[in-house]
């Protein structure tokens, strides 16, 4: 299963502002998200997890 949290503009928006409303909700979505959870097994088969 391919994800698409690597492009994905949530994401990238957290990531970019970390204590936004909008960081907060995407934090809150990958704690169930079977998409994030998809895309920490790729990571972690290529060796890049983040530990997030």
């Amino acid at each position: 299963m391919e994800s698409g949290c690597e492009s994905c503009k949530w994401h990238s928006y957290a990531e970019r502002k970390p204590d936004s409303l909008i960081s907060k909700l995407w934090r809150w979505h990958t704690k169930w998200c079977p998409g994030w959870k998809a895309y920490q097994e790729e990571l972690a088969k290529r060796g890049e997890a983040s530990g997030k």
